[in-house]
């Protein structure tokens, strides 16, 4: 099946890097600047798992992000940031404070634990090797790195669910270069552009899909948690702090149009914004390009997934 055209990586300064273990099927991606970029996030979910997202907050001194980190294993999986840092400062990247560097490091998980082997878990090594992986060529999508114990329909647990993944894409306007980059592990499911499900909830009584919106509002069932959709834009935009953090609510938008439901008291959903700052722009077009681009991934991030169904 076609995707949509792009990769995080096509923002100059800005490489990709993936580490995984397909026996516990989880794993990490990081996405790389080496010179920093202005950072910016918006939490939406409920009940995120999260690293350095205070430092976001435009009243915070730093306003610098070296990696940004998503990866599975939810809280256990926070560890590879440790990697990620180790891997940073042991190449002279970071910030510099009394002499010593300190790679600035944020990140994200989502929930994929019971997917693989749970005793096989995200960690300081699965993180070093990502960052180590990381490059200009990395173009993976689907059951790769974050993406690779990523599932979405659970209203009705896992023997109903479905394979999602990682995916990427990017849109342009002249030389301004906005690219998305998404871990899809939603409850809900995923809607295309003609607003047709694409993956998601099965219909036990028979073919085709649920429709997890609708049975919610016919039902009792208790939601649960073990989801989360995470994600970065990243952009050659010169952004502020401020600016960054809008770009990062405007991508949320991405999210309620192509996942439903999204935002959930059960969801960690966060979106991260890496701008290098080459291209003065509109913080209005970036946003705009943001959700293109973000509703492109999630898009791809289902179907780059060569196999979706659980054997």
């Amino acid at each position: 099946m076609d995707l949509y055209k792009g990769y995080l990586s096509d923002v100059p300064g800005i490489i990709v890097g993936h580490a995984q273990d397909f026996v516990g099927m989880t794993g990490v991606t990081v996405a790389i600047c080496e010179k920093g970029a202005v950072g910016g996030v918006d939490v939406r979910g409920s009940a995120p798992g999260t690293r350095e997202t205070d430092l976001f907050q435009a009243e915070k001194s730093v306003d610098r992000v070296h990696a940004i980190v998503l990866s599975g294993s939810s809280a256990f999986g926070l560890s590879a940031s440790s990697g990620v840092m180790d891997y940073l400062a042991e190449k002279k990247i970071g910030l510099e404070v009394l002499g010593q560097i300190v790679p600035i490091v944020a990140q994200a998980v989502i929930f994929d634990l019971g997917i693989g082997d749970s005793a096989i878990k995200v960690n300081w090594e699965m993180g070093f090797e990502a960052a180590k992986n990381a490059c200009v060529e990395e173009n993976r999508q689907g059951n790769i790195g974050a993406g690779t114990g990523a599932t979405v329909g659970k209203i009705l647990g896992q023997e109903y669910a479905m394979k999602a993944g990682l995916g990427s894409a990017s849109v342009k306007a002249g030389d301004l270069v906005v690219s998305a980059m998404v871990a899809v592990n939603a409850i809900g499911d995923v809607f295309d552009f003609d607003n047709q499900i694409i993956a998601g909830a099965l219909n036990p009584q028979g073919q085709g899909f649920l429709n997890t919106a609708e049975y919610y509002k016919k039902s009792a069932v208790q939601m649960e948690s073990g989801n989360t959709t995470i994600g970065i834009i990243a952009t050659n935009a010169k952004l502020s702090k401020a600016q960054a953090n809008k770009t990062a609510q405007l991508a949320q938008n991405a999210l309620a149009r192509r996942i439903v439901p999204a935002h959930t008291a059960f969801d960690g959903d966060t979106i991260f914004v890496m701008a290098t700052g080459e291209i003065e722009s509109d913080i209005t077009l970036v946003g705009i390009l943001a959700v293109e681009a973000m509703e492109k991934a999630i898009i791809n991030a289902i179907n780059s997934v060569k196999d979706r169904m659980f054997s």
